[in-house]
């Protein structure tokens, strides 16, 4: 008798473990594969130290990620099975936002399954990663477009001798002293925020907070923490040029990436209920529309000779540094500014196994003119980030043409902005860029 109860209750645990429904197959609506897929990033999470970049959605589906501990192998299956599910849903009749929506998920479920296949060892070349997972490529220019930036450089940078300790050396004259980082930071950030906060309505108690660390591969980064917050760190055991203050107020802070989560989590996450919009994988196609978005977003916010203005009026003053310089630096930093796709070279060549990483750092040396320190810095980047050096200048210029073809490059500036906030309010894909900037340039 005793055997025969524990035989029938095997089978009745065997009956009631088959009879359980697999969540992820049971996913059939975009809600229900939305809730599925945040669930998918945070149990990826778990084992990509950097995939998960924010989160500020359902506590229960957070708890419910980390009680699946589910295997990268069982978090790819899952993945293919949302995609199959996605694929299923009826679409045609959706209004024009919850097409987007649909278009988005499909993108950001795509992307993931091929940060799977990263994880799991799988080889693939620098340009199929750009273009699977932030859906664009970095142009390929020849040696003679860097050299002869360079040799515009070379007559214009003081001195003699080899070309990157030169302009290590006229650098120098731009450090904020460390005493006076901070204040000069306040200064741009404020100025940053009034200026967004003239054309981009937000939430009234939007805020974030600015933390010195050390020791990191970047300047500074932007940790969305949600409800209109962010945790901003930088860099400080790096030299922190005058230049910097207003590029990181407006690309981390106004109209960065703080107004760009902010944006996203009130009127995709909050007001939609696209929880979908409440998690940041890195790895994905929005990542380039962010770093676009930011890196644009100084021009947008500082037009014309505004930005000079500011600095010598204001911040070269805050941080001791003569104003009559401003002018050159400006030249020399937009000059310069021509090398950025150097270094997504570097990254091609050695993320392809072309080049050793020491040339990759000498490759930097020569190409970007950087200080060994800061391009051993910069490999330490790709090797830690991979492709994702793309999105800041391929996604910079995608949003630059775009909003230059509907405005023109001078533009009225009030325009710009009017463009730019579209931007903000749609949950753009880096295709419809591509696609849009070809339309407009045909016209």
């Amino acid at each position: 008798m005793k055997y025969a109860l524990s035989g029938l209750l095997f089978i009745l645990l065997l009956l009631s473990s088959c009879s359980k429904k697999n969540p992820f197959e049971e996913a059939k609506s975009v809600d229900e594969i939305a809730n599925a897929y945040v669930r998918l990033v945070l149990n990826l999470g778990q084992h990509d130290k950097d995939y998960v970049d924010a989160y500020f959605g359902p506590e229960d589906i957070k708890k419910q990620a980390e009680k699946d501990k589910f295997s990268v192998s069982k978090v790819k299956e899952n993945v293919h099975t949302l995609i199959a599910n996605l694929k299923k849903v009826q679409y045609q009749n959706f209004d024009f936002m919850n097409k987007k929506r649909y278009r988005n998920l499909v993108k950001q479920l795509d992307a993931m399954s091929f940060r799977i296949d990263y994880l799991e060892g799988k080889k693939v070349t620098f340009d199929k990663e750009c273009l699977e997972v932030y859906g664009a490529l970095s142009p390929v220019y020849p040696l003679s477009y860097y050299e002869s930036t360079l040799a515009e450089l070379d007559q214009m940078l003081p001195g003699r001798g080899d070309l990157t300790q030169r302009m290590e050396n006229f650098r120098k004259k731009f450090i904020v002293p460390q005493n006076k980082i901070d204040t000069v930071l306040k200064a741009a950030i404020n100025e940053c925020r009034t200026r967004t906060r003239q054309h981009i309505k937000m939430n009234d108690k939007e805020n974030f907070v600015v933390e010195y660390v050390k020791g990191q591969p970047w300047e500074a980064y932007n940790w969305f923490k949600g409800n209109s917050f962010s945790l901003i760190q930088v860099c400080d055991d790096i030299p922190f040029y005058i230049d910097f203050a207003v590029l990181l107020a407006c690309h981390e802070g106004y109209p960065g990436h703080h107004v760009f989560h902010s944006l996203h989590e009130r009127d995709f996450y909050r007001e939609r209920g696209w929880v979908e919009f409440s998690v940041y994988p890195l790895f994905s196609p929005v990542s380039l529309i962010a770093e676009g978005m930011a890196n644009y977003g100084i021009e947008v916010a500082f037009p014309g000779a505004e930005r000079l203005k500011f600095d010598k009026e204001v911040l070269y003053p805050l941080a001791g540094i003569n104003p009559e310089l401003a002018d050159q630096y400006l030249k020399i930093q937009e000059l310069t500014k021509k090398l950025s796709y150097a270094g997504n070279e570097a990254a091609r060549r050695y993320l392809d196994g072309k080049i050793t990483r020491q040339q990759a750092v000498s490759w930097i040396m020569k190409y970007k003119l950087k200080p060994a320190i800061e391009a051993d810095r910069f490999v330490s980047f790709i090797e830690r980030y991979r492709s994702y050096v793309i999105n800041y200048n391929v996604g910079e210029n995608l949003i630059r043409t775009y909003i230059e073809n509907n405005t023109g490059a001078a533009g009225n500036p009030q325009k710009k902005w009017e463009e730019y906030t579209k931007l903000l309010s749609s949950p753009i894909l880096p295709e419809d860029l591509i696609l849009k900037n070809l339309n407009l340039a045909k016209k």
